[in-house]
């Protein structure tokens, strides 16, 4: 695609682009020069005429221009195949079961703001922004040029599209097919739902975290709190646990997890249950009920700094409640998939917590989102998600 507009940052400082960023807000903009459409591509200099990348344009968005290369190069069917073949070849080196995986994560990949899931033969598509939205069309097609997949399922029914100015939809791109797949993780089938699932129907990103749980399963009384479609339930139940109780607030995601626990012989071992966490802990606490590991993964309780205030004092409830429920020795896993919920605050979170409760605890684990949704250093939002393992004394 041909470049339309040149694009030049204000003067002062360096700019987060120039560390490997690939946001630019329309804060940081001095001027355009030339004629340009939403969408287009165009090049980035800072005030000194410096070349800083190449990337699309949207003036509706706060992120008016998302870096797509540092080099002057063509933005065509070839560039984003060449950074598909590089996000395949990466999974294939890190994940052990790379037809079942996220094959492109956004600004992780340098492909802005597309996702694709692969299930097998299958894949569910997001595209988030407009200016990705545009060349939705030649991403598929190199899709299937380099995996041949049986469908390819679009998943745009999020409302992030709108900042974009974009339509919320979902459907079949290609091929018809059942929307109920399954998938494996870690060796171990599970269902997904691409169609009526959260986000692209599984998080992989749990993936290398949930093994943590063969340590900690064997002869184990477990409660999964938030535990969605029972990925930690299952994991937990074949590492040997004697009991599980799972918790969720949707009896679709409930009624998933059950059938995933039929799948893999271990429902005599689950007690699945349609209710609130945050009641659920309060009321168990209070009545002194306890287990060997007690999970925590909610979802994100913010999507903005402003409520990170109110998502704090959620985090705080539910890991006091849940540090006064492991049993001494047991074990907490607690997690956040809010980026804005950073690492030191969310251990400062945890520290408090355990003071209130009364219970010394120590570090166990601290880790981070799977291998298939890489980190950018110089982009804190591609870290997201935070996953700590910590013995309760």
């Amino acid at each position: 695609m041909q470049v339309k507009a040149t694009v030049f940052l204000r003067k002062g400082g360096q700019h987060r682009v120039e560390n490997g960023h690939p946001w630019i807000f329309q804060s940081e903009l001095d001027y355009i020069n030339g004629r340009f459409e939403p969408g287009d591509i165009v090049d980035v200099y800072n005030w000194r005429k410096v070349f800083l990348g190449r990337g699309y344009i949207n003036p509706q968005s706060q992120i008016i221009v998302r870096i797509l290369t540092t080099e002057q190069e063509p933005i065509d069917r070839e560039f984003f195949k060449k950074r598909i073949e590089a996000a395949w070849d990466y999974r294939k080196k890190f994940i052990s079961e790379p037809d079942y995986c996220r094959l492109i994560n956004g600004e992780g990949d340098f492909i802005p703001a597309l996702t694709v899931d692969k299930f097998g033969d299958y894949m569910v598509i997001q595209t988030l922004s407009l200016g990705i939205d545009v060349h939705k069309e030649t991403i598929i097609s190199v899709l299937e040029e380099l995996f041949q997949p049986k469908g390819i399922y679009e998943r745009n029914d999020v409302s992030v599209r709108r900042l974009e100015g974009l339509e919320q939809q979902k459907g079949y791109l290609r091929g018809e097919f059942p929307t109920t797949i399954k998938v494996l993780e870690n060796g171990i089938p599970f269902y997904a739902d691409i169609e009526n699932g959260q986000k692209t129907g599984f998080f992989y990103d749990q993936r290398e975290n949930r093994l943590f749980l063969k340590q900690v399963s064997q002869d184990a009384e477990i409660l999964d709190c938030f535990c969605h479609t029972g990925s930690f339930t299952v994991h937990a139940a074949l590492y040997g646990a004697k009991k599980v109780t799972a918790i969720d607030i949707s009896e679709d995601a409930i009624a998933m997890a059950r059938k995933n626990a039929e799948l893999n012989d271990v429902l005599p071992v689950c007690d699945f249950q349609v209710t609130n966490a945050f009641d659920y802990l309060r009321t168990m606490s209070d009545e002194g009920k306890q287990f060997d590991v007690v999970i925590l993964d909610p979802p994100a309780f913010t999507k903005s700094r402003k409520a990170l205030e109110g998502a704090a004092r959620g985090y705080k409830e539910i890991n006091l409640r849940g540090i006064k429920m492991v049993r001494p020795g047991g074990f907490l896993i607690t997690c956040s998939c809010s980026y804005h919920m950073d690492r030191e605050l969310f251990k400062a979170i945890i520290v408090d917590a355990a003071r209130d409760a009364k219970r010394a605890i120590r570090m166990v684990e601290y880790r981070t989102q799977a291998k298939d949704h890489p980190i950018l250093p110089a982009s804190e939002e591609t870290e997201y998600l935070k996953f700590m393992m910590i013995q309760v004394m």
